[in-house]
């Protein structure tokens, strides 16, 4: 539940920082009656992703179990794919993200009547389509699809919900200017969470592949550990709706949970290094500068 709240605050505040952006600068800009457009982007964008989630979750239904396993792990991979790039291309293009929207705000204003539409659609699409996949993948993995799970259905799909609530909450008090929030702090933080919990996603995608007899291994397991750590316990559904832990998890599984999280950790935070020093650096320079 904890994963899946903070997928849903994460990229429901990336959107939602969308809109804000998008409205405060019609605002500003005295063009209030193109704002209707704006709010028809956001809702077509919302039905959408509403449409994406229902076809992702209905439509493998019917099907053979190794036909379900092969679509399940398929798609977990794809949004691992999806939610990594959008961790790293968030962190490098949020400085810049304000200014990319306002130039397409001016010239979609300039266009047709449908060009504020699509702007706002895309915008935000983007953000809801990346968000259905991953936390359908999430909850997948988390509750245990085809296999005894102690962990309820409603339990991510509730913690997604208040995630969005959560962002959308944020998003107000951002563009009322009653809080101020450290953005890069809190993309840096919830990128690294979101890391790991993409680790586990990716692991059980390879693990429904072994299931539908696409990749070798399923019987060889890189540890047993389901007579020591009982999945009806506590702190065993927490390692499960979190980091998508497994007590029978093979050594493919492990492997692939492994490489990712070093190597996409790795990159990451050298990112986030790398983007810091500049600021120092600029921040002792005119330091020095300064008379005695």
């Amino acid at each position: 539940m904890l994963g899946n709240y903070l997928i849903g605050l994460r990229e429901g505040l990336e959107a939602s920082l969308v809109v804000t952006i998008l409205v405060a600068y019609l605002v500003k800009s005295d063009r209030r009656h193109l704002l209707p457009r704006i709010w028809g982007g956001v809702a077509l964008a919302i039905l959408v992703s509403l449409g994406f989630g229902a076809l992702l979750t209905y439509g493998p239904r019917g099907l053979t179990f190794q036909a379900q396993e092969a679509i399940g792990g398929t798609l977990s991979i794809v949004a691992v794919a999806f939610v990594t790039w959008m961790i790293f291309w968030m962190a490098r293009a949020a400085r810049s993200l304000s200014g990319e929207l306002r130039g397409q705000i001016d010239r979609a204003a300039d266009g047709g009547r449908w060009s504020l539409v699509i702007v706002a659609m895309l915008a935000v699409g983007r953000e809801g389509l990346e968000t259905a996949l991953f936390l359908w993948a999430a909850t997948q993995t988390a509750t245990g699809a085809h296999t005894v799970s102690t962990v309820p259905a409603w339990q991510p799909i509730t913690g997604a919900l208040l995630g969005l609530a959560t962002a959308v909450l944020l998003g107000y008090l951002l563009y009322r200017g009653a809080v101020k929030i450290n953005l890069a702090k809190f993309f840096t933080w919830t990128g690294a969470f979101l890391i790991v919990v993409a680790a586990g996603v990716l692991g059980y995608g390879f693990h429904d592949l072994q299931e539908a007899g696409i990749l070798p291994g399923l019987n060889n397991l890189a540890f047993d550990v389901s007579g020591t750590i009982d999945e009806g316990s506590w702190y065993g559904a927490v390692l499960k709706g979190v980091f998508n832990f497994s007590p029978q998890t093979t050594v493919l599984q492990a492997t692939v949970w492994t490489v990712y999280l070093v190597v996409t950790m790795t990159f990451f935070l050298r990112g986030v290094r790398r983007r810091g020093r500049p600021q120092a650096s600029t921040a002792v320079a005119s330091r020095d500068k300064q008379p005695a």
